[in-house]
């Protein structure tokens, strides 16, 4: 029996238990619907076929210990497409455990499916890992970004992890590229973040938008670039990348919010993506409380960006 027939076998009543209490809607059907698109899940949800205690509920509501949701025949002609072979992301995942996995995400590769992408890092993993039914995004990267990207393997742990992040007891550090000449030394960048859903989804410094608070380091200066230490104080959309273009200092390789001529211009150079990678995170383990600090190291393609600055 293929996916889609066993989706529109019959109504499902599922009730809510405490290890799925506190998660959002949309991610709870994802993961129960396995293999049925993104998009059809939040269509069926914005129709209301989907019910929680026989109410209609917005993709956004936070589940809670005894709702009982209700689940329509899915009815979807189209079968999902192929998954690809997914052996190699075995081989990036930097730290394992029963609550969590951190994996060393490449750049190209979405965290989520959407927008025209079947397969993200989300999709990839549990489709790797069939039996870890609870594998979660903690936080996220932008596509272009490589680095360290936490996913929590139970909801238990989900609700810690997001607990550190809402008190500030985590770290996040990355490496930057930064274009232009650098002045003088550290600098902290406090400006609110307005997300604007203008077509594309674009980021700006706004009175109206939330707090964000980014530390930037020069590491290394060359004649037209800098090699940054980046922690950031808060985790806004693109962060980084508008608080560096605020600076008049944008991320090489950024066409969204550098010049797209300087982006091309380093692709000439041989910097082919966006030079941003999360290099370490930091957070306290969600069943122990030790520190979990973990590392990754700059990809080649951006250590040969920077061999060729120094020639």
């Amino acid at each position: 029996m293929s996916w889609h027939d066993k989706a529109a076998s019959a109504v499902r009543l599922v009730t809510i238990d405490a290890e799925r209490s506190g998660q959002r809607l949309d991610n709870f059907l994802l993961a129960v619907l396995k293999g049925v698109p993104r998009t059809h899940i939040y269509r069926i949800v914005r129709k209301g076929e989907i019910r929680i205690n026989k109410g209609r509920r917005k993709a956004d509501y936070r589940l809670q210990v005894g709702d009982v949701v209700r689940i329509p025949p899915i009815d979807v002609k189209a079968p999902p497409p192929p998954a690809p072979d997914l052996a190699w992301l075995a081989d990036l995942i930097l730290f394992e455990d029963d609550w969590l996995l951190v994996l060393d995400k490449p750049s190209g590769m979405a965290v989520h499916g959407g927008s025209g992408l079947s397969f993200g890092v989300i999709e990839a993993l549990r489709a790797l890992r069939p039996a870890a039914r609870g594998l979660e995004l903690v936080h996220r990267l932008d596509r272009a970004t490589s680095g360290c990207l936490l996913i929590a393997k139970r909801r238990s742990a989900l609700r810690g992890l997001h607990e550190s992040l809402r008190s500030g007891h985590f770290g996040k550090h990355y490496v930057a590229l930064l274009q232009g000449v650098w002045v003088g030394g550290a600098r902290t960048v406090d400006a609110p973040l307005l997300r604007r859903e203008t077509g594309e989804r674009r980021v700006v410094v706004d009175a109206a938008g939330k707090p964000a608070q980014t530390h930037f380091t020069p590491r290394r200066r060359f004649r037209d670039a800098t090699l940054t230490d980046v922690r950031l104080g808060t985790g806004r959309t693109h962060q980084v990348r508008v608080h560096a273009a605020y600076l008049g200092n944008p991320v090489a390789g950024d066409e969204r919010y550098g010049d797209p001529k300087a982006a091309g211009a380093w692709k000439q150079r041989g910097l082919a993506r966006l030079f941003l990678h999360a290099a370490r995170l930091s957070f306290p383990h969600p069943a122990t409380g030790q520190t979990v600090d973990i590392e990754s190291p700059l990809p080649k393609d951006l250590v040969r960006v920077l061999e060729s600055l120094d020639g």
